[in-house]
């Protein structure tokens, strides 16, 4: 039996016994949408609940963000004054929509959980976005408050009138905020969290996808479907355990507390969930950072003794390789997770040869099944760092063609997620609602497939791959080979139209300044063939485009390379 195939079969062990009858993981068959689907009958029934778990870990330290600190208690005491001030004050009722705009700041946590007690529906808004794109959010969700920092509120004044929708602004700074109401005044009254009963089947979240094109779409989802969600985080990482012991045993015996660095968006589900509810529940601190910047989370990673990280890939790419993470004490650093895009073959190495006994890891999902479908950690991510992981027990995944036809394993199609965890729906989008989530099933629109040995791999997204003379072409390929190259910083790979081949290939590339297309031609040759090495290149010293979950937005970058070449 190979390497492989020995994991594959540790960790099914190790699933089966923690989801066995009268198991903390025990399984059952429910009805969730008209559908019967394997779920954890002793997930908690709301997210109220399940986030109240925090509540026992009292005067530890919960959050930090830059010289602040908060308790557990510190915590659940703002959220409940918050949420006193909701329903009291500001006359939100269950179902209503709140939305949250703003950084990374310990209010947005304080709000989100303050929000949910409420019976509200927490509207997560990408802080990244215009005027325009907030409007957008807060009008389609039908927003009955916002919460926003003072520049948030800055881009949505002139719009919350017509909108029928109250302020509150968190960190002002003393800048006239009126009509809305300061964070500060909605902690001045009662600590007493209002009583209202929540049912599994509520809607909890609208999150709106950050999508590449178009506007975003509202994936609105249940407490259940969260609840689910999160208790298959906390399965995987027994799992995980269970089949890495020597690397966790080092981990405990080192003495470092765990905690995680914050240095992704909270409205993404990478950061909302994988980091700060998983931490709430936990008991573990949430180091929050202010802007991504590598020697910052350098800095952070050696005063709070940080013992995970988690980012897009390239970010922990750039902070392994910056020159200050040899002057920076990481001795409590063992996790490394990647997610929200593919991992370049590289990086384990990168990953292994900077922190020996790293604990790495990344995985699959995404906003509409709520982060949830296969996981990679550690030993699997080791000899697979190139897939998305094993599928968890609660999940099935599967490969279909153009017609829906199931493919077998290892022929790739579109990948197809079925689970409790999957959105209910997309807010006011029925069509789009339709086409996308079909009897239990969400399309992902990723093109993928599952191996002989259950390791899920994505081989891009269905929109992206280009057809070069009848020849399937998949960029995420070629830039994982192409940011190997030691000149390459980055890189982006599309298709362009062409008169006779229908597309041909492109790339965009970050890099040295003394890099040449030639080099590059060179290099790719040696480890492919030879339709997929680009025909169209533009050289650059700028960081490429990305969205505010680092995502690299290609039309962007297409655009500019047309504009460039008009006649292409």
């Amino acid at each position: 039996m190979n390497e492989v195939a020995a994991l594959s079969a540790n960790l099914r062990a190790a699933t089966e016994q923690l989801t066995a009858p009268g198991a903390p993981f025990e399984m059952s068959e429910r009805n969730v949408n008209g559908v019967m689907l394997r779920c954890y009958i002793n997930a908690p029934v709301n997210l109220r609940d399940a986030l109240d778990a925090g509540r026992a870990h009292g005067e530890k330290t919960a959050v930090t963000y830059e010289d602040e600190r908060y308790t557990f208690s510190d915590f659940f005491s703002a959220a409940d004054r918050f949420s006193h001030y909701l329903v009291h004050e500001a006359g939100i009722r269950k179902g209503d929509r709140v939305a949250i705009a703003m950084r990374n700041y310990p209010e947005w946590m304080f709000a989100f959980v303050g929000i949910l007690a409420t019976g509200a529906i927490v509207v997560p808004l990408n802080s990244w976005g215009r005027a325009e794109e907030l409007g957008y959010a807060l009008k389609d969700a039908g927003a009955r408050l916002v919460v926003c920092d003072v520049e948030r509120y800055g881009l949505v004044q002139d719009q919350l009138q017509a909108l029928d929708c109250q302020a509150v602004v968190a960190r002002s700074g003393g800048a006239d905020i009126a009509p809305a109401t300061s964070w500060e005044a909605t902690q001045s009254g009662s600590a007493q969290r209002p009583d209202i009963a929540l049912n599994g089947d509520d809607l909890a979240m609208i999150m709106y996808t950050s999508g590449t094109t178009g506007k975003p779409k509202g994936a609105a989802s249940t407490h259940a479907a969260i609840c689910q969600a999160l208790m298959n985080f906390e399965l995987m990482s027994y799992v995980s355990a269970m089949t890495n012991p020597e690397v966790i045993g080092k981990m405990m015996g080192s003495g470092f507390e765990p905690c995680t660095l914050l240095a992704v968006p909270l409205f993404h589900v990478s950061g909302c969930y994988a980091i700060f509810l998983l931490n709430l529940r936990g008991g573990r601190k949430t180091s929050i950072l202010y802007k991504w910047d590598p020697e910052e989370a350098l800095k952070v990673i050696e005063r709070e003794r940080i013992t995970v990280f988690t980012g897009v890939p390239a970010m922990t790419i750039a902070m392994l390789e910056s020159p200050a993470f040899e002057r920076t004490d990481t001795r409590s650093l063992f996790s490394l997770g990647a997610g929200g895009a593919a991992c370049p073959p590289h990086l384990k190495d990168l990953i292994y040869r900077k922190v020996p006994d790293a604990y790495p890891g990344t995985g699959y999902g995404m906003t509409e099944t709520n982060a949830t479908g296969s996981s990679c950690t550690g030993e699997a991510y080791r000899l697979q760092p190139t897939a998305a992981g094993t599928i968890s027990p609660i999940v099935d995944i599967q490969s279909v063609d153009a017609q829906g036809t199931v493919l077998p394993a290892g022929e790739r199609g579109e990948l197809m997620v079925r689970s409790p965890t999957n959105a209910r729906e997309y807010w006011n989008l029925p069509q789009a609602t339709a086409d996308t989530f079909v009897d239990g099933w969400v399309r992902t629109g990723d093109i993928g497939y599952v191996d002989e040995y259950g390791f899920v791999h994505v081989v891009d997204r269905i929109k992206d791959m280009v057809i070069r003379n009848g020849e399937n072409i998949y960029p995420v390929e070629v830039e994982g080979v192409l940011t190997a190259h030691p000149q390459v910083i980055e890189a982006s790979v599309y298709g362009l139209p062409h008169p006779d081949l229908g597309e041909e290939l492109a790339a965009t590339v970050n890099g040295a300044a003394d890099l040449q297309i030639e080099d590059l031609v060179s290099y790719l040759r040696e480890h492919m063939a030879g339709y997929k090495i680009p025909t169209q290149w533009q050289l650059t010293r700028q960081p490429l485009v990305r969205n505010a979950t680092g995502k690299l937005l290609k039309p962007d970058i297409r655009a500019a390379h047309l504009a460039q070449w008009p006649h292409r």
